[in-house]
């Protein structure tokens, strides 16, 4: 994979996806065969939101290769309290590392900064945009259990405001794929993400129910309604709960259904689904590694 940075999926071929999701692969059967690759290279760690799984597993990617983290800490704790830009912050902190890892809450923060620095920047997450680095250990989950091709699955929750949707969707479009999006009328696809999908020449459909679908399905993508991003509170708290996952809901599911879902979760999947042999997300989390591994070591590699 040849880019500087990694900002969305739409930047990436069937080629490209391929060649990450091969790498981790390798990493996943042999990780000591990477551990020293990246010695004395260091990531720089940029989180302007939570985070636990991406943060977490960024910086355990770049430690099974050898190097290590800098990391620029809380908001509350840098800085930007101080009335600091967001250009000057990556700025500084470049001058540090070998590469950049950013989460922010703004749409476009990441193609922002990719403008201002020189070392390979990955996007951890930009508001309701992208999350090109999830979509990757997503895909490579979706191909251990399911494969690529010739697969219909199902999108269902926040998809609005769902940056693990819309880059999801994106990437699925290198793919021989079916994709139905199931959600309540006010979280339907933005119209943009809509016709970007049609010209890629997407096979979508959109529900308002997912038993409409379910038994057609190979993989059913659950994601949480996302309740930081609501300007309005009452417009959450009338949907909040209305989508959810149980046993009585898989009983209408094909018995090689894979559910999974970006995590975290509040009460969209039922805690009895975890014991069953579709439930996948836990494994989708620990993906993050290898995968992310791959990532750093391709794009610390062409440098």
């Amino acid at each position: 994979m040849r880019h500087d940075h990694l900002i969305d999926t739409k930047q990436l071929s069937r080629a490209d996806i391929e060649g990450v999701l091969d790498r981790a692969a390798e990493i996943d059967a042999d990780p000591a065969a990477f551990a020293d690759r990246h010695a004395g290279k260091l990531l720089g760690l940029m989180f302007y939101e939570p985070s636990t799984r991406t943060k977490m597993s960024f910086e355990t990617a770049i430690k099974r290769l050898g190097g290590d983290i800098v990391d620029m800490g809380s908001v509350e704790s840098s800085s930007v309290k101080k009335g600091e830009s967001l250009a000057d912050s990556a700025r500084v902190v470049e001058g540090y590392a070998d590469a950049l890892v950013l989460r922010h809450p703004s749409q476009g923060a990441a193609k922002m900064v990719s403008d201002f620095v020189d070392v390979p920047l990955l996007n951890a997450g930009d508001g309701a945009g992208h999350h090109p680095t999830q979509t990757l250990l997503d895909l490579y989950t979706i191909r251990e259990n399911a494969g690529l091709d010739d697969l219909t699955i199902g999108i269902m929750g926040d998809l609005k405001y769902g940056r693990t949707v819309h880059s999801l969707a994106h990437a699925l479009t290198n793919f021989d794929t079916r994709q139905h999006f199931v959600s309540p009328p006010s979280l339907k696809l933005p119209r943009s993400v809509r016709y970007d999908l049609h010209e890629a020449g997407a096979n979508v459909r959109e529900h308002a129910d997912v038993e409409d679908v379910l038994p057609n399905l190979d993989v059913l993508y659950v994601t949480r309604i996302q309740r930081e991003r609501f300007p309005d509170e009452n417009e959450y708290r009338e949907i909040a709960g209305e989508y959810q996952i149980d046993l009585d809901t898989l009983a209408g599911a094909s018995d090689d259904l894979t559910v999974m879902h970006p995590l975290p979760r509040v009460d969209e999947i039922a805690a009895e689904v975890d014991d069953t042999p579709h439930a996948k997300y836990f494994e989708q989390a620990h993906n993050g590694v290898p995968v992310r591994m791959a990532l750093l070591d391709s794009m610390l590699e062409e440098r």
